[in-house]
């Protein structure tokens, strides 16, 4: 079973034959090459050519993050699977505005579906969410099958959010933690902290899905397409969001396992510390690993399974062999 390899330690990353390396100031580990599935770099990491010559034939993907913790970029390797026949598909449906209205209109019914279920789950176990369960009801309901672009589109989608943040503190009322409002460049608070940094950690695992199927990232939909390096992650990711970093972030404060003291404010920045982050990431990869019943496969899945057959149904969408439709969860 392949791994996600997460560096937080400074020093230095190569390839020791069929391995690799991490050399860091507690000593060297080995991970062989076939176990990796990517490589998350959080420290101050020296590496060289070879290793990324390596890396490239071995299709693992490295994601790099900032001193803030904010995702800086990619290094994604020579696509192994890209067709050119995809390509030209997922090119048409951007240049129809139809089809690229059709698809950004499922991925917004995806986020706001996924929100409500998120705050349904919450509002059983004793929170008082109704007031913005009505409202982004009234979005998916009423608001969104009125949009006739997608400029619309993405303004139901922010309004939406907006409303389903403000139930953060709702759902946090037995934490310390709060927030006035979304703050996303830099973060103000540690809410918005910790909400970044996981949203940072969706977007990068979709990346690593798309890059194991025929679809090309720099091509999305809700999220236009333009000098940006990938956009197709982005849009996946709204779907995505709610299930995997929303839900590992109340975990975490609910159960107490992040507090305040682990952020520290510089400069009007507020930061995660690498406890924090240590810890997010083993709650999100349990995530991504935890199962459950899938009712149109008839079996049990992973979140992390649950990615990639998204990118599947969106492929066969392009290719017009089944209708785009988004992930909802049950629960």
């Amino acid at each position: 079973m392949k791994r996600t390899l997460y560096l937080f330690s400074s020093g230095r990353l190569k390839r020791k034959d069929n391995t690799i390396c991490v050399e860091a100031q507690e000593g060297k580990r080995y991970f062989p090459v076939e176990s990796v599935r990517d490589i998350y770099v959080f420290g101050e990491v020296d590496l060289n050519k070879k290793l990324l010559e390596f890396l490239e034939d071995k299709e693992i993907i490295l994601h790099f993050f900032g001193y803030y913790g904010n995702y800086v970029g990619s290094f994604y390797p020579r696509e192994h699977y890209n067709s050119g026949y995809l390509l030209l598909k997922q090119a048409e449906h951007y240049l129809d505005p139809a089809l690229r209205l059709e698809l950004a209109r499922k991925f917004v019914e995806g986020a706001l579906a996924n929100m409500l279920q998120v705050l349904r789950y919450y509002s059983a176990r004793g929170k008082e969410l109704q007031s913005f369960i009505d409202t982004i009801s009234s979005f998916l309901q009423e608001s969104l099958p009125q949009c006739t672009s997608v400029e619309e589109l993405m303004a139901v989608e922010g309004n939406a959010r907006k409303c389903y943040y403000e139930s953060f503190n709702t759902i946090l009322v037995d934490t310390p933690f709060a927030m006035e409002a979304r703050s996303k460049h830099p973060p103000a608070d540690p809410l918005n902290a910790l909400i970044s940094f996981g949203n940072s950690l969706v977007y990068t695992k979709i990346l690593t899905e798309i890059y194991r199927t025929h679809l090309d990232p720099r091509i999305g939909y809700l999220h236009a397409t333009n000098f940006r390096r990938f956009t197709l992650n982005l849009d996946l990711a709204e779907i995505f969001k709610p299930l995997c970093a929303d839900r590992v972030l109340f975990a975490l404060l609910g159960k107490k396992m992040i507090g305040i003291e682990d952020f520290e404010n510089e400069g009007g920045i507020c930061l995660l510390r690498e406890r924090g982050r240590r810890l997010y990431v083993q709650e999100f990869e349990e995530k991504l690993q935890s199962t459950f019943y899938h009712r149109r496969l008839r079996r049990n899945v992973s979140y992390q399974t649950l990615i990639r057959l998204e990118l599947y149904k969106l492929e066969k969408h392009l290719i017009g062999e089944q209708p785009y439709e988004p992930f909802v969860s049950r629960w």
